[in-house]
Formats: C-alpha cells, sequence, structure tokens
C-alpha cells in the first residue's frame, strides 16, 4: 500500500464524492450560467447555493462575506493585489503599505511585484518583529489617516505547521497592533489555504477582509478552483479595470462606456466560472461532514497524529546520544489551537550533519511513502528555520540551485527540508508506517530475542487513544489504496550502531577517489562492454561495437512506452518494463521486440512519417520531444504483457527539437548536442574497479550476495570500463575512446529502479540503502558523459577492447596516442 503524507499539498478524495458528483451528471443537464434557458437556469441555482454553502462552513452569511470563484489561492491573492485601493507613492496623500509576514507563501509575497507597478512600497515583517507590533502604536491625533494599507499572514504556516494568532485580525483592524508605525486604516489579508484544510474556521469572530482558499487542499477534488472570501465593508472600494464576460451590465464597443453589474462576484468573476467543478464542491461538503462529523473533529484526529509522530521522532537517538532528525518548529506540538498537523525536518547521521533531503525522499520512495521536499514555496520560513542568509540563496543559485530541484546540499549545508502532513484521511498506521522507515534506514534491527525496552518503543506499540477520532473505515480512497500494512514490530532497536571499524573502512574505500596518475608498464584502461536500450526503461541489448549517431549510441532509447494519457512509463511505476527485450538488427533494419509469454514482435527501424504527438518528460523539463506512435499492433502487444492500456512512441529525427543546455568546455555550442529519451546526458559510463569495490561492502549487507553482472544490470550503464582504481572516474573531465572525445557533466544520482531485479522485476529495499550506506549520505554511481566527435578520418564506432585514456580534472589537454607505446591513464 501506499503511505499518503503530502496532505498539505493536497488532500486525497474519496470515492464516494466521485460517485455522487457522477452521479448528479448523469441525473441533471447544467448548461452555461450566463444562458436562460432551463437547463442554465439550474446552473445558476446551484452554484448560488454553492456560494452559500461555502458561507455556512466558515460560520459566516453573504450579509458580511461575497464568495468570488477563481482558478486557485494564487488567483485570488493576485485579484487582491490588482483591485485593492492603494494609493500609490507621489500623490498629496499618504500612500499605502503593502506588509506581508515573512513566513508566507510564495504566491503572497509575489503580490509586491503587482503593487511594485502600481508605485506602492512592500514592506516584510518577520513574526518575532510582529510581535513588537504594539510599539508601532500610533497617538490619537495620527488615527484618523484614511489611507488604505493591507498585511497578510497566513493562519497556519506551511512550512512547520505553526498556527498564528486569529485574534491579530481584530488587533490589527482597531489599531491595537501595528505591522510598521504609519498612518492609515489597516485591512488584513488571511492566507487560509493551509489552515482550512485541517481546522475550523470562524469568520463570524474572525472578521478577516480577505480569505483566499483552494479546495482541492480540503477535498481534493476538484483542483484548479478556489474562492477570495472579501468582508462586504471594504468590496464597494475594489477596484477593476478589465471586465470579461458576464461582468457588464451593459458596454458599448465605440465608446469608453461600461457599468459593471451590481453584484460583487459577478463583477470579479471575468468569463464563464468553473460551474461543473462549483457543483462538485457541493459533494464535497457533503461527503466531508459524512464521513468525519465536522472540522472540529479533523483537527483534533490530525493534530493526534502529528502529536504522535513528533513524539516519536523526537526521541530517536543514535547510540552516541546524538538526534536522528533535527525539527523545524516554533512548538512543541502539544497544543492544536497553535500547531497544526506538518512535521518538518531534515533526517542527521550519527556526526549531527545533514542528509540531503532528495535523499531522503529517494528511500522514502522504496516504501512507498509519498512526502514532500525543498522549501515548499516557502522561503521566508526555510531562511528562518534552516539559518540560510540572503547571500546564501543567491550563492546556491549561482551553483545552479532552483527552487524544486533536488540539489539538496551545498558545501554540506541543506538547501531546504523534508515534510510530512496528516489529513483527515490519514490514519494511525500511516504514522507508525513513517517511524518504521525512519528507524528502519537510519538504525537497524537488533536482536529479535532481546525485548526493545524504551520509551520508543512504548509509544509506538502503544494503541490509539478509545476517544481518538477516527475516519480509517468511512470510505475508500481513489485512487490511491490504504494502508494494508497495520502492523509494526517491536524488535527495532536505536541502539545499534556499526563497528568503527566497518564504517571507517567502509567510507574510507568508497569515498577514496584518487586522480589517476601515469602507470609505465601498468594495464591501460579499456572498454569491457556496450549496452544500449532501445526502449527507455527495458532491458539492455548488449553489443561488442556500435555506430555513435547524433544523439548517443545510435538507437539508445529511441522509444518510450507510455500510458494512456501519453505520460512515460519507467520502472519506477512499471517494474516489468525490465522484462522486455529489444534487440536491434542493423542488416534487416528492425527492432526485435520479446517478452517470456509472448510472441516475439518486430518495429521497423525506418521512420514513420505519421501523425506526430509532443510530449514532455518530467526530466528534460522544458523541452519537448517530437515522437510518433508505432501503431496498434505494438499497442496491443505491450498493453497484454504490462495488463493495462499503454503505447510505443519513438523519437522523431529532428535533432533541433531537444538540445543539452551546459555549454560545457571542451564542447562545441550545445545547440550541436542532441539527446535522446535520456533524463540527463548521451551515454552513462560505470567502472568495473569501483563495481567490485561496492560489492564487498554491498554484498555483506544483503541476505544473498549479488553477482557482479547483476549489479551491472541493476546500474544500466552504456559503457563499462576497466579502470585500475576504483571510483577514479569521478575525477576525470574528459576521456579519450579511439575517435571519439566524451566530457564528463557530472556523476549519476541513483534512485529506486536500482533496487529491481533487473532479471525478475521484483523490487527490494535493501541495494538503494546499502549504497547509500557505502558511498555516505549520496547514491551517486557512474558519471554522464557528452560526446563531441573529433575531427578524424575514423568512423565513429564504438568497440569493446577500445583503450580510455581520461584527462583528470586538473589537466585540460588530451595526448594523442603514441603508436607501439602503453599510454598512461592519468
Amino acid at each position: 500500500g501506499i503511505t499518503y503524507l503530502d496532505h498539505a499539498g493536497s488532500a486525497l478524495f474519496p470515492e464516494s464524492l466521485l460517485k455522487a458528483f457522477t452521479d448528479d451528471l448523469r441525473n441533471n443537464i447544467y448548461g452555461n450560467p450566463h444562458s436562460q434557458n432551463i437547463s442554465s437556469k439550474l446552473t445558476y441555482d446551484t452554484i448560488e447555493h454553492v456560494r452559500y454553502r461555502i458561507l455556512q462552513h466558515f460560520h459566516t452569511t453573504a450579509e458580511d462575506y461575497t464568495v468570488i470563484f477563481t482558478s486557485g489561492c494564487t488567483a485570488a491573492l493576485k485579484l487582491i493585489a490588482e483591485a485593492f485601493p492603494w494609493i500609490p507613492e507621489g500623490t498629496k496623500q499618504p500612500t499605502s503599505r503593502f506588509c506581508y509576514l515573512t513566513d508566507s507563501h510564495t504566491s503572497v509575497v509575489g503580490m509586491r511585484g503587482i503593487t511594485a507597478s502600481m508605485n506602492v512600497l512592500s514592506v516584510p515583517v518577520k513574526p518575532k518583529e510582529f510581535l513588537l507590533s504594539e510599539r508601532n502604536r500610533l497617538p490619537a491625533e495620527e488615527q484618523n489617516c484614511t489611507t488604505p494599507h493591507l498585511f497578510s499572514y497566513p493562519a497556519q504556516s506551511n512550512f512547520s505547521g505553526t498556527k498564528y494568532p486569529l485574534s491579530w485580525i481584530q488587533d490589527i483592524k482597531s489599531g491595537k497592533l501595528c505591522p510598521i508605525k504609519i498612518p492609515g486604516k489597516w485591512f488584513v489579508l488571511l492566507d487560509a489555504a493551509s489552515y482550512v484544510c485541517s481546522s475550523p474556521l470562524d469568520l463570524g469572530v474572525h472578521q478577516a477582509d480577505f480569505i483566499p482558499i483552494s479546495f482541492y487542499k480540503i477535498f481534493g477534488f476538484p483542483t484548479g478552483l478556489g474562492a477570495l472570501l472579501v468582508n462586504n465593508q471594504i468590496a464597494p472600494l475594489l477596484r477593476k479595470t478589465y471586465f470579461g464576460g458576464g461582468t457588464a451590465a451593459a458596454y458599448l464597443t465605440e465608446e469608453d462606456f461600461y457599468i459593471p453589474r451590481k453584484s460583487i462576484a459577478e463583477r470579479f468573476e471575468d468569463g464563464t466560472v468553473s460551474f461543473l467543478d462549483i457543483i462538485a464542491l457541493k459533494h464535497g461538503f457533503d461527503v466531508l461532514e459524512k464521513l468525519t462529523g465536522g472540522m472540529e473533529k479533523i483537527k483534533q484526529h490530525t493534530f493526534a497524529l502529528a502529536h504522535y509522530t513528533y513524539t516519536v521522532l523526537s526521541t530517536l537517538k543514535y547510540d552516541n546520544g546524538a538526534p536522528v532528525v533535527r525539527i523545524y518548529s516554533d512548538t512543541d506540538f502539544s497544543n492544536p489551537d497553535v500547531q497544526g498537523p506538518i512535521i518538518n525536518f531534515n533526517v542527521l547521521d550519527e556526526n549531527g550533519e545533514v542528509i540531503g533531503f532528495s535523499q531522503v525522499d529517494k528511500m522514502a520512495s522504496l516504501y512507498n511513502i509519498h512526502v514532500r521536499t525543498g522549501c515548499f514555496c516557502n522561503t521566508g520560513a526555510c531562511q528562518m528555520h534552516l539559518d540560510i542568509s540572503n547571500e546564501d540563496i543567491q550563492r546556491n543559485l549561482q551553483v545552479g540551485h532552483v527552487c524544486g530541484d533536488d540539489i539538496d546540499l551545498v558545501d554540506g549545508r541543506p538547501t531546504g527540508s523534508v515534510r510530512i502532513s496528516f489529513g483527515y484521511m490519514s490514519s494511525f498506521e500511516d504514522a507508525q508506517t513513517f517511524l518504521k522507515f525512519i528507524i528502519d534506514t537510519r538504525l537497524s534491527k537488533s536482536d529479535p530475542e532481546i525485548p526493545f525496552q524504551s520509551t520508543v518503543t512504548k509509544l509506538m506499540t502503544e494503541s490509539v487513544p478509545d476517544d481518538h477520532p477516527s475516519f480509517d473505515n468511512a470510505d475508500k480512497l481513489s485512487p490511491i489504496p490504504h494502508i494494508s500494512d497495520r502492523e509494526l514490530g517491536n524488535n527495532w532497536s536505536v541502539n545499534w550502531q556499526p563497528p568503527e571499524a566497518e564504517v571507517e573502512s567502509i567510507r574510507a574505500a568508497v569515498s577514496e577517489t584518487a586522480v589517476p596518475m601515469c602507470r609505465r608498464g601498468g594495464k591501460p584502461i579499456t572498454v569491457t562492454n556496450i549496452y544500449i536500450y532501445p526502449i527507455k526503461s527495458c532491458s539492455a541489448f548488449e553489443v561488442t561495437e556500435w555506430p555513435v549517431g547524433n544523439r548517443g549510441l545510435l538507437y539508445d532509447r529511441s522509444w518510450m512506452v507510455v500510458n494512456q494519457n501519453g505520460v512515460c512509463m519507467t520502472q519506477k511505476q512499471e517494474p516489468r518494463l525490465c522484462l522486455v527485450n529489444p534487440s536491434i538488427d542493423l542488416k534487416k533494419n528492425i527492432m526485435v521486440i520479446q517478452a517470456e509469454g509472448m510472441d516475439s514482435i518486430s518495429v521497423s527501424l525506418e521512420e514513420n512519417t505519421g501523425k506526430e504527438t509532443v510530449i514532455c518528460e518530467s526530466k528534460v523539463c522544458s523541452h519537448r520531444v517530437k515522437t510518433y506512435d508505432c501503431g496498434e499492433r505494438i499497442a496491443d502487444w505491450f498493453s497484454l504483457f504490462l495488463g493495462h492500456p499503454c503505447r510505443l512512441i519513438r523519437q522523431s529525427s529532428d535533432i533541433k527539437n531537444r538540445s543539452h543546455q551546459k555549454n560545457s568546455k571542451g564542447l562545441a555550442s550545445a545547440t550541436n548536442i542532441s539527446l535522446s529519451l535520456v533524463n540527463e546526458a548521451q551515454y552513462l559510463l560505470i567502472n568495473v574497479a569501483s563495481i567490485l569495490q561496492l560489492k564487498e561492502h554491498i554484498s555483506a549487507r544483503l541476505e544473498e550476495p549479488l553477482e557482479i553482472e547483476e549489479i551491472i544490470r541493476r546500474f544500466r550503464a552504456n559503457i563499462i570500463i576497466s579502470a585500475p582504481e576504483s571510483f577514479e572516474e569521478e575525477e576525470w573531465a574528459e576521456i579519450s575512446i579511439g575517435a571519439l572525445r566524451f566530457q564528463v557533466v557530472g556523476p549519476c544520482s541513483r534512485c529506486q529502479i536500482i533496487c529491481i531485479d533487473q532479471q525478475s522485476g521484483e523490487r527490494s529495499k535493501e541495494f538503494l540503502q546499502s549504497l547509500s550506506a557505502a558511498r555516505g549520505k549520496k547514491t551517486n554511481f557512474g558519471i554522464y558523459l557528452m560526446n563531441q566527435p573529433l575531427r578524424s578520418s575514423f568512423p565513429d564506432i564504438l568497440s569493446v577492447g577500445s583503450q580510455v585514456l581520461p584527462v583528470p580534472k586538473e589537466n585540460t589537454e588530451i595526448q594523442p596516442p603514441t603508436s607501439g607505446e602503453e599510454k598512461c591513464s592519468g
């Protein structure tokens, strides 16, 4: 089963919600609400009913608030920035200010781009500074100024789960608290997106002026729909320049004449609203109430899980007393009124060094645990908790780190963290599964004969209190299945630590990356094996020599299997892809595809000139890859073998459609270097000496030692070499193989695919864990290469037995081979 722990990112929708919604659509016809026919009138009336239902959910009425539907919380924030009655600099009146708490989502901070264009200053306020804002109170004679200012803060931090006081709303509006010392009237924007997915919000008591929300965070479905709740006292002051369909009472095309509709909602909802999604909200509220009994119960349920997890997590220690995790929190998780169901942390090693979040994410994936990593679109909180300076952010950017990537450590310091969050669908078993994962990967099994006598075991094996609200059996999740493993063993010890000598020997052996030296009379470095992978994520095809094309080895990763939505399938989602064996017959000009229990099938190597479809693979990000479908016959073959609809597509030969962006030294312009359907680079190289070094240590940690051939298959490299020193390839800048020259573009960071037995398709956790332990935090193995052919009369052929001439990073000159003399490797 899957343990989903990213409820702060999105809730999971229950099957009953979808059933109720689709039943509604089958039984009713909903037309465009801007028309006047019967079906359109039904839509309009239903939308109005949903508006009232939203207001009811937040304990208010249409007399006090207006619901404006948007595409999400971000669109609602943008609307506020554009429509707020700012008074800009340069006028005779006192000017407006936009203030925001630094612990705010990117979409809040981004409002300053709009205010800047309106010549309005933005002022960030740190949480600790705001607690002292009573000092900013103005004298009575200055409190009559009516200049509008806006202060934004989150009801709950999406980074740490800290709940900021809702009492601030009234304190700010009354003048008791002032974000900055300036005359004027303060309005309050309460970012409730994170808060309302697990806590009740009473707008009858806490009357903020603007409340943006996203509904998928509450219900999981529909997505792409949010709302802005506007206090009716400020609604008439909002400004609007653009007017779209449905917002005008009357206008002229030939004159500057426009009269907006009187309804605030209709005035700001440009065009036709997403009416079917809005109708789905009605069923979302119904199902939520039926399954849980209301938001107060959700609040207590989710906090109980967070409190339990926090308590155990903060107790875990290594044998030397060092903590296993560093938790980033402003509270001690003792009160649900000040702490939400979010835990933010980094995993540490026994020396207190941070293990990168991308490494933790990879390991969690092996346990089918879904977490969130990075800075969570909240740079301010990330800087505050991780002690990252402004200079650090800019320096990290210079070395290539951007928001959302997997560069988790720069100079040993974390660029982000790991976040888990609970929702109303979460269970006690979810929390236990996560804790077991942390113990399993950071600590180790103890002797099962010795009972585990510690506070941790008592906490982890205690039952849920009888009065703890639980929604486990109320409904089924779709499409994510519920956790099936409800057993947690109690024979896991946090006191285990491998012998220090063994740890040091592993790290010394694996981390050593000596620069290759000249070895007169020594054995030269040669190519021992060449593999191509015609179909991405399918089995390897071994050759002794092979042509080199403009994207790498000819036909390497030129095809890939996609699901019915056109999304690339890899062994991460479908391990049985490794059982598909493609081979290339250059003489017959065909690719033959075989699999056990299936008749073989062939595909022509000639390009199909039929209809092309454009897809985008996540690892190639902004690059679209032109491909075409290989037809129904081959699609039926793959669908039958894999057991669900899928298709085979092939990359077009148009080499301009995807080029590598890195313009490394020594290579021609990046526009001349093209990629196939690979993730990172044209070639992947591994060293047999490095394999042997790892085999010695990894096999000792596995129940059944692996043969070297099996290890090589798991790493799915193109070029296998035999170099004298293990991991010396990580110190190379370039290599030459015959007439071919390759630039080293970086190490290959391994994912959970190496845990899949390439002969059986069976998945295990231990291989990646062992590699991580052996290499120390990172799971790098092998190097990526890009090829720029030398100007030579030799054909571009890569052959087994060819000599490899490396150039270490300190030297960029390649010495040409001399006849009759063995060449040095460095």
